[in-house]
């Protein structure tokens, strides 16, 4: 019984040795987090497309944004497939270009020359697929389509989020403006 409970002791004792030894010192990351920051570091480092400055909550924000334009792209096909122009119409709305919707392209697009006039043209190109729906011209409302969802992976083939602390996002914003 004595050389269990001293086993039992040893091997805590042990164990706590080894904790202290591979935790990490006060203030410091531990070593998960390290290997994640590289990992990540690694992998912008591959990715050859231009970074778009945001700060996180810009970051989640256009996320959201662009989940909602998909769910709109959604809309429509579901609604072209039941020749409800309407229903068209209103899906590609939800993408289209608003005073607003400018103002927030040109805010999350300003440390990226380029970012805003591209995300500017797919609100455009939006609208457009809702006006030929309001025509009831489906042939037009399935190239307009096109042209909207190649103006999707046109940006998203040339730039990625870059999420930066407020400093570095000013800094590239006034660097960026013409």
């Amino acid at each position: 019984m004595t050389f269990r409970i001293a086993g039992l002791v040893a091997s805590l004792v042990l164990l706590s040795a080894r904790d202290a030894l591979v935790a990490p010192a006060h203030g410091e990351a531990p070593a998960a987090v390290i290997d994640a920051c590289e990992a990540k570091k690694a992998a912008e480092a591959l990715d050859s497309r231009t970074p778009v400055p945001l700060v996180p909550m810009m970051a989640a924000h256009q996320k959201e944004q662009m989940r909602g334009h998909l769910e709109a792209v959604a809309g429509v096909v579901q609604a072209l497939a039941a020749n409800d122009f309407a229903g068209i119409e209103q899906s590609a709305r939800k993408m289209g270009y608003t005073e607003a919707m400018g103002m927030m392209c040109q805010h999350m697009g300003a440390g990226a020359p380029g970012f805003t006039e591209q995300a500017l043209k797919f609100h455009h190109t939006a609208d457009k697929v809702a006006d030929a729906a309001h025509r009831k011209k489906r042939g037009e409302v399935l190239e307009l389509l096109q042209a909207t969802l190649q103006t999707c992976t046109g940006c998203h083939a040339t730039y990625r989020q870059h999420v930066v602390d407020q400093a570095t996002y000013d800094a590239l914003a006034a660097k960026a403006k013409p």
